[in-house]
């Protein structure tokens, strides 16, 4: 992984984006540490769908509004 300053990146953007292109990795440094990184697209993963994650969100227990009254009934007493 190359790694390069802030000044640097902005002023070899162009030869920075060739690289990349061609698989390398960038990682851009301020002050000594990492603030970004050029990769090549289609090597990060995807994020999971969102439509997915809440259908594995199985809920257990009573519902919310069924648990609010029975607190509320319970702070009356």
């Amino acid at each position: 992984m190359i790694q390069v300053n802030v000044k640097e990146a902005r002023s070899k953007l162009s030869q920075l984006l060739n690289k990349v292109s061609h698989g390398e990795e960038v990682a851009v440094v301020r002050h000594g540490k990492k603030v970004a990184c050029l990769v090549p697209p289609g090597t990060t993963g995807r994020l999971p769908s969102l439509k997915e994650f809440r259908e594995a969100i199985k809920a257990s227990g009573d519902s919310l509004s069924e648990t609010v009254r029975r607190q509320r009934t319970d702070e009356r007493y």
